[in-house]
């Protein structure tokens, strides 16, 4: 007999607004929180990292609504299995990481979110697209290592 891995998931409503990716940073944070990580566990920068750069592609490049959801594993292994983020927006053009030249102050979200989880992908989502990628918690903070504050960059963004 297979036993079905088992998930907690949940998700909030983007509008089309470049305030909303604070908000949606916000809500990621709690979402952490409420299910049982530490707020300084490796996972929450990153996450919170990654959600804002999702976010903020979703909102920037397409102008229409989008959804934030997170799929956190429950159950016995949850600390071994993946954090799930996805991001649904209404536009069918898919995402096309870039090279941003060095002097560039954007251009780098897809870099970052491919470099800081463990995969990422798309696929069409009825008439939009779905943008997803995995954070493994027992995996150590590639962002330790970055060449630049996230919280100075977060803050940012506020």
């Amino acid at each position: 007999m297979q036993v079905q891995a088992q998930v907690l998931q949940v998700q909030t409503a983007v509008q089309a607004d470049p305030a909303e990716v604070g908000r949606a940073r916000r809500w990621a944070r709690s979402r952490l929180t409420g299910c049982g990580f530490a707020p300084d566990a490796p996972i929450a920068e990153t996450l919170v990292l990654v959600v804002s750069e999702l976010v903020t592609n979703a909102v920037v490049h397409t102008g229409s609504p989008a959804v934030l959801r997170l799929v956190f594993p429950v159950g016995g292994d949850a600390g071994h299995r993946p954090v799930r983020v996805e991001v649904t927006d209404a536009s069918d053009v898919p995402p096309a990481p870039r090279a941003a030249a060095d002097e560039s102050t954007n251009g780098r979200g897809l870099e970052l979110v491919s470099f800081l989880t463990t995969r990422w992908g798309w696929f069409p989502d009825g008439s939009g697209k779905r943008v997803w990628c995995e954070l493994a918690p027992d995996a150590p903070c590639p962002a330790d290592g970055l060449a630049f504050d996230t919280e100075a960059l977060l803050a940012a963004e506020l």
